[in-house]
């Protein structure tokens, strides 16, 4: 089953020369610093180079991090802070509020920066391989670890890195506590999106199906509402992605639940459910149209015409007239239902 998932850009940053003439001396800290710079360099040539894979991220990433350190804790193992925390000062740009740079002069600030970006990337990662049409068991698993260590990167910079900046995040700004939890929640969204993929194809109870898919829907909700009080201006086109796939997995949810009922002889009872599913749809559909009409980050497509929408509307449609069939008539408002 292919997936489709919404995107924000990624982070774009200032170079970093890290050249402290008079402060580094001596070959050995003239190397660390030579290495901070290509290794930096090569973190950044890998976000956007589309033959990058996981393993070569993780190496690229532990290779800058590792050496990074040494501008954040102390060479003592002592509980103090780095004396080079702030001699550096870094530019970066944010997902939602365009090129507008935020800069601090903290390698803390560097540190989340970049390791939001790593997260990002691993969510383009999965996005690109779920686009597949014909996606593999193995590419699947892959999608689905790679949104759970995404997941995992944003909820560990929240509660670990940025209680520690000096300055806090402005208002919308990635490293807001509540946007990096919305990340968060749209990764685990989404990983439970392959989950649900992976028990049609293996034909399991529907009612399992329609619980995921409920569970599905709330993350989408929960993941809007986090970003409720933002700016339209920035975070509307995102907020119509996560509206829209919790209507898609709502009407999911009642789709299969109609399957269950149907499987119980609840005949009156499935086709409305079915019904439920059938406008939940409908109002996707909607939303649809104005994801792609909406402004914002992210890309420009037509969700509607992706398979993985249709694929729901003939689902939806297809039972509701098998419940239909089984109930003895086509139902309309002027009968009873049994």
């Amino acid at each position: 089953m292919t997936h489709w998932f919404h995107r924000n850009p990624l982070k774009a940053t200032a170079p970093v020369s890290f050249n402290y003439y008079g402060v580094v001396t001596g070959p050995s800290a003239s190397k660390i610093c030579n290495d901070l710079r290509s290794s930096r360099a090569r973190l950044l040539e890998l976000f956007t180079d589309l033959n990058c894979n996981p393993e070569m991220m993780k190496n690229a990433a532990d290779s800058y991090f590792s050496l990074l350190q040494g501008f954040i804790n102390s060479l003592d193992e002592s509980t103090q802070e780095s004396k080079l925390r702030y001699i550096q000062n870094f530019k970066w740009t944010d997902t939602l509020q365009g090129q507008v740079p935020s800069a601090q002069q903290d390698a803390v600030f560097e540190l989340i920066s970049m390791g939001f970006n790593v997260a990002l990337w691993y969510t383009k990662y999965a996005s690109r391989l779920a686009g597949k049409e014909n996606i593999t068991e193995d590419e699947a698993k892959e999608v689905h670890r790679s949104l759970k260590i995404a997941a995992g990167i944003f909820k560990h910079l929240k509660e670990s890195h940025t209680p520690k900046l000096i300055t806090p995040a402005e208002k919308g700004r990635d490293l807001e506590s509540r946007l990096i939890e919305a990340y968060v929640i749209q990764c685990q969204a989404e990983a439970q999106e392959v989950t649900i993929a992976r028990a049609i194809e293996l034909k399991h109870a529907p009612g399992l199906i329609a619980a995921l898919a409920y569970e599905t829907a709330n993350f989408y909700q929960k993941a809007d509402h986090t970003l409720s009080s933002l700016e339209p201006a920035y975070s509307a086109k995102w907020r119509k992605y996560l509206h829209l796939k919790m209507c898609f997995y709502t009407a999911y949810a009642y789709c299969y639940h109609g399957e269950t009922l149907l499987a119980s002889d609840k005949c009156g009872e499935a086709i409305r459910s079915l019904q439920e599913a059938e406008k939940l749809y409908a109002k996707a559909e909607a939303l649809c149209k104005e994801y792609a009409e909406t402004k914002g980050p992210g890309p420009t497509v037509k969700p509607s015409g992706h398979l993985f929408f249709r694929k729901l509307g003939n689902l939806v449609k297809n039972t509701l007239e098998k419940c239909q069939r089984e109930n003895g008539f086509i139902l309309n408002p002027n009968q009873k239902k049994k």
